[in-house]
């Protein structure tokens, strides 16, 4: 049996930051990730972890890794600007409102090669990155001497043994959930079950006509209200060249049937006996938007190449309610698979590097019980700022899209991004006094941690 200081199952942004902190300070890494194939990475298996793939100003001091350090053709385009389009109001905004070290808005980068980035960065310092090794199982004894705290069983049949286990699968949670089990007194898919607490995101690479390029170039472009469901919203994310990822993000198992007053959203039909596809959806939104110049089937074109297959791809995000670690077992929960990144702000790259950043530099250290409060530390402004947002627009139906877009975009002159939220807007009229102030509750009531969904003290270790 293979024996290393840290074993991380998962080789994503979470999984290959840990092993990057871990081996630079010394330990004995191995990542095990399974490892998919993908269109736009040939001849490399890869995670499959893939989102939208926009990073934010104030995101870059909370990843800690400046675009600067990355190779160049990570970074597809600069960002200058969010649009938030409503049925019937829309808001440009061009700052954050936080302040960052990234002089731009943001930008827009390629997922695929950010993965090879941050693992050949792992590698570099002496980290292993094992594809094709998918875990069957950890086994756990704390008390014994002289060998591994952990065993984990691989589908070669191989055993690898660590004393520390930093888990970074992914919102699917399919290593997590069973680890955790062994220290929780009830069924932990009772709490995470993937189809409650994951939204399903599917996006498509598209060729855009010039005109309509030029127009998006530097925006990421989001449609509230106009497909039901909590939390579920189309975008355009303008690549390089003229291509771009148009996608959406939705909850799982949403029924047709839940949906009151279907006419109010403009990507649902008269004729819908249920929730439209992903592909649909896209072809109503490109319709919608610019059917009336274009024939979106030859004008808009699939760029075949890109992508995880025949340029679209579908996968699981997260819920915003992270979770946390039993620590006091030599075990850490990082990126998706703590629920760290968020279907509300589409991803989490961000908030998944510096989890496993912080994890891996712990166990590296020999000692993860500081975790829960660290990472806490380091992103939890982020998490309340996204779970505060979510609880708030959580029953908005597409006249509330309308209401918030207009009202915030009356309180823009104070201040762009978040600072339209700051309690000195209350003053600003009877609609910006509820939207603040229904901000300010949301936020306050999952203050000092209460954001966490598994607490530190639920374990029995």
């Amino acid at each position: 049996m293979e024996r290393f200081d840290v074993a991380i199952v998962g080789g994503g942004p979470a999984g290959s930051s840990a092993a990057h902190a871990a081996a630079s300070a010394g330990a004995s890494a191995v990542v095990l990730e399974k490892g998919v194939p993908r269109s736009d990475r040939s001849g490399r298996l890869g995670p499959d972890s893939t989102d939208a793939a926009g990073i934010l100003d104030y995101w870059v001091d909370i990843m800690g890794i400046h675009p600067d350090e990355m190779p160049d053709d990570v970074v597809l385009g600069e960002l200058d600007r969010a649009e938030f389009v409503g049925p019937g109001e829309s808001l440009t905004m061009h700052s954050t409102g936080i302040d960052s070290s990234y002089d731009n808005f943001g930008f827009c980068m390629h997922r695929a090669r950010f993965d090879d980035f941050l693992r050949d960065r792992a590698v570099e310092v002496g980290a292993a990155y094992r594809t094709g090794a998918s875990v069957r199982g950890v086994e756990t004894d704390l008390g014994a001497a002289g060998e591994p705290r952990h065993r984990l069983r691989l589908s070669s049949g191989e055993n690898v043994g660590c004393e520390f286990l930093i888990l970074a699968d992914g919102p699917q949670r399919q290593v997590t959930s069973g680890v955790l089990d062994e220290y929780l007194p009830f069924d932990v898919t009772d709490r995470l079950s993937t189809r409650e607490t994951n939204h399903i995101a599917y996006q498509e690479h598209r060729r855009l006509p010039e005109p309509v390029y030029e127009d998006v170039a530097g925006a990421i472009k989001f449609w509230w209200g106009h497909m039901p469901g909590h939390t579920a919203y189309p975008w355009i994310f303008p690549n390089d060249g003229t291509v771009a990822r148009i996608g959406l993000t939705m909850p799982i198992g949403l029924a047709i049937d839940d949906v009151d007053d279907r006419s109010a959203y403009p990507l649902l039909g008269p004729d819908d006996s249920r929730i439209p596809q992903g592909s649909e959806y896209i072809r109503r939104l490109l319709e919608s938007e610019y059917g009336d110049e274009y024939d979106v089937a030859s004008d808009f074109p699939l760029v075949e190449d890109r992508g995880k297959s025949d340029g679209t791809e579908t996968y699981a995000i997260s819920s915003t309610r992270p979770i946390d670690s039993p620590t006091a077992a030599g075990i850490a929960v990082v990126g998706g698979a703590m629920g760290s990144t968020s279907a509300f702000h589409e991803g989490g790259d961000h908030t998944a590097v510096r989890t496993g950043a912080i994890a891996g530099e712990l166990a590296a250290d020999g000692d993860l019980t500081p975790y829960n409060d660290h990472w806490k530390n380091a992103i939890g402004d982020e998490i309340l700022r996204n779970v505060a947002m979510a609880d708030v627009v959580h029953d908005y139906r597409p006249d509330d899209w309308d209401w918030a877009f207009s009202t915030a975009r009356r309180l823009l002159d104070n201040g762009g991004g978040y600072s339209i939220l700051k309690a000195k807007n209350v003053r600003a009229g009877v609609g910006a006094a509820r939207l603040v102030l229904s901000y300010k509750r949301a936020k306050f009531a999952a203050r000092n941690g209460r954001y966490v969904q598994i607490p530190e003290s639920s374990y029995v270790v």
